[in-house]
């Protein structure tokens, strides 16, 4: 990706010159690694077709750290003059896991002798066929934690090459390893000796027998798309913005701006998923700790797929790389990381005028903007979908596979779903926090919570019919602490207190709560110590750089209370200023048999709508769609 804007995405080369930069400014040694070699973002807003400059120079933000002492350090490197601008330590945290240490985890449990001991107790001596999956260990007060960087290994196992291992579960084998040092600290084998042996595969080669009765369907723009693209700033339709793509959130879209008229309006200047969190539901040994903070533990964008034209999107497509920087400093690329195309979106609006017999028919389409992160078992797909009436959502797909655990002679399958004999899908939630730096006709916003009421009965109200809307204004981060409520109908309205439409009004856009569940964990599970974010569904805080992570900056072993929930203690103003809205929504997921061997997907949303925004509907020059590839039959 070229840099064509203030906020592109570093470069390869740029990566590579950042990593020298820092080397040449304080060489750590042959322990030294690199969590993080990113763009350090503007502070101030750019114009749309704004360049590179001298007086916008390109930075670097950079995270390194030391394997033989475990010191954590972050450095901003300026790029244009080559200098490290600031160096701080960072004393008592973990960086993330990063990919790059998955097999490695693998590879250290399978060459302990203990631990190979505990497969062999069990039949399993094949160890290619073993799969030993990293996870973080969270903040469970083992007391290695406060010494060493730390995941723990859950088994399974392949009865052929290729197979699900998913249906095997080596059940109560657990390895506690150091990944710093690479070394087994202790092995736990307390499960049955019995691994489930019944097969559930998934895969094209394992499928005998296929449906006939499905015709192809072909997407088909004879035109081309229409977006256009300059590096990484898209123009479509009535709307323009800039991509983005971080190791920690994956796609990052920076200010969307709407065309009303002849007139660019500013609607978000930042908006990105800052963190997901997957609690499960079982009290069992290690699966007690299983509480994966996917963003700020592994990196979502890390993981990311290289996309499939044909299987992972369809039609006129335009692909972007991700770019990341890997353990040693150097570049890595993500081929295709980042899809783009327009979807028909069925109908934008539609009348049928009785009288006259004349109908009035639009179709809608979209621009989606998506990517495909594999994390362990679960697949994440992320769609931002921008349309033409100005509405934005995000909807989150989960697929992959269930994370399965074996089930002890004595125990029953209470928490989760036995999906095979022996074989449970635990129950469990995904949690999902958008971060959005608001910017609703304008830097300055607020937040106002709007709930229907219904109107007393009495002479006002003879027969109990009449409600109305009522809107209250959240001047405070600890007021703008909330919850959904379906009794009252309740949403948040965005404005700009400083500007009015023809009416008289604040122009504004509504945040809808369409898939707001609760969050589950008592105060000592992981999720209540260090989920705190969980707790709302709804945060509004002062828009600065310094917060931008809401289980805090090093989430992978952290302390309990960091980020959201330490940040509001301030109880700052947050009314008629730059804001950042934080919309927690997600998951909950009881298994059921037809989610496994592989699992269909699931969605869950998010989404900002005009409010007061326009004058009227703004998709009346929308023209009538003629297709020719349409048919009767």
């Amino acid at each position: 990706m070229e840099i064509t804007h203030p906020l592109s995405p570093l470069t390869q080369s740029e990566i590579a010159r950042a990593a020298i930069i820092v080397r040449q400014y304080c060489d750590l040694g042959p322990g030294m690694r690199f969590e993080t070699i990113e763009l350090k973002e503007p502070v101030r807003d750019f114009s749309f077709n704004e360049t590179v400059s001298s007086e916008n120079s390109r930075q670097a933000s950079v995270t390194t750290y030391d394997t033989v002492t475990g010191d954590v350090y972050e450095a901003i490197v300026s790029l244009n003059l080559s200098t490290v601008e600031s160096w701080a330590k960072r004393p008592g945290v973990q960086p993330r896991i990063g990919p790059d240490e998955f097999l490695d985890a693998e590879r250290i449990a399978l060459s302990n002798p203990q631990f190979i001991a505990a497969l062999n107790r069990r039949g399993i001596t094949d160890l290619s066929l073993v799969c030993a999956d990293p996870w973080s260990v969270g903040r469970s007060g083992l007391p290695e934690e406060d010494k060493h960087r730390l995941v723990q290994t859950i088994v399974w196992v392949r009865s052929q090459p290729e197979g699900n291992q998913f249906a095997h579960p080596v059940e109560g084998l657990y390895a506690l390893i150091d990944i710093n040092r690479g070394e087994v600290l202790s092995v736990t084998d307390d499960g049955p000796a019995t691994v489930p042996d019944q097969e559930s595969n998934y895969a094209e080669r394992f499928q005998t027998t296929w449906r006939t009765d499905l015709k192809p369907i072909e997407i088909v723009q004879p035109e081309g798309p229409s977006f256009t693209v300059n590096g990484n700033s898209v123009s479509w339709c009535n709307w323009r913005f800039h991509i983005g793509f971080t190791a920690r959130e994956g796609v990052v879209l920076y200010d969307l701006e709407l065309k009303d008229g002849e007139r660019w309006r500013s609607v978000i200047r930042r908006a990105s998923v800052a963190e997901m969190i997957v609690p499960y539901g079982s009290p069992y040994g290690l699966h007690s700790r299983k509480n994966a903070f996917d963003c700020g533990e592994y990196g979502i964008g890390a993981m990311a797929n290289s996309l499939t034209l044909g299987c992972d999107c369809l039609g006129a497509i335009h692909y972007f790389d991700g770019i990341l920087s890997g353990i040693d400093g150097t570049a890595q690329v993500i081929e295709n990381a980042i899809c783009m195309h327009e979807e028909d979106n069925g109908i934008l609006w539609k009348h049928s005028d009785f009288r006259t017999g004349k109908v009035d028919t639009r179709r809608d389409r979209r621009l989606v903007v998506s990517f495909i992160a594999t994390v362990g078992n679960y697949e994440y797909l992320y769609y931002w979908y921008l349309y033409l009436d100005g509405t934005i959502t995000l909807e989150i797909k989960a697929t992959g596979i269930i994370n399965t655990a074996g089930i002890y002679p004595a125990e029953s399958a209470r928490y989760g779903t036995e999906v095979l004999p022996g074989v449970l899908g635990q129950i469990h939630q995904h949690l999902f926090c958008a971060r959005l730096e608001m910017a609703v006709d304008g830097p300055d916003n607020s937040v106002l919570e709007v709930n229907t009421e219904l109107a007393p009965e009495g002479p006002d109200n003879p027969v109990g019919n009449a409600f109305y809307a009522t809107e209250t204004l959240l001047e405070t981060e600890m007021a703008a602490r909330r919850n959904a409520n379906t009794d009252q109908n309740r949403y948040w309205k965005i404005v700009n207190p400083a500007a009015s439409d023809h009416l008289g009004r604040t122009p504004g856009y509504r945040l809808m709560p369409t898939s707001c569940i609760t969050a589950l964990g008592g105060t000592r599970s992981q999720l209540g110590m260090r989920g705190g974010f969980t707790r709302y569904h709804l945060w509004v805080t002062p828009t600065t750089q310094a917060e931008r992570w809401p289980a805090g900056d090093y989430v992978n072993q952290s302390q309990a209370g960091e980020g959201l929930p330490n940040w509001v203690q301030a109880d700052r103003s947050v009314a008629n200023r730059p804001l950042t809205v934080w919309h927690v929504f997600g998951l909950h997921h009881q298994p059921r048999t037809e989610d496994f061997p592989v699992q269909p997907s699931v969605s869950s949303f998010m989404m900002l709508s005009p409010d007061g925004f326009f004058a009227r509907n703004p998709t009346l020059d929308v023209p009538p769609s003629k297709s020719s590839h349409s048919c009767h039959v």
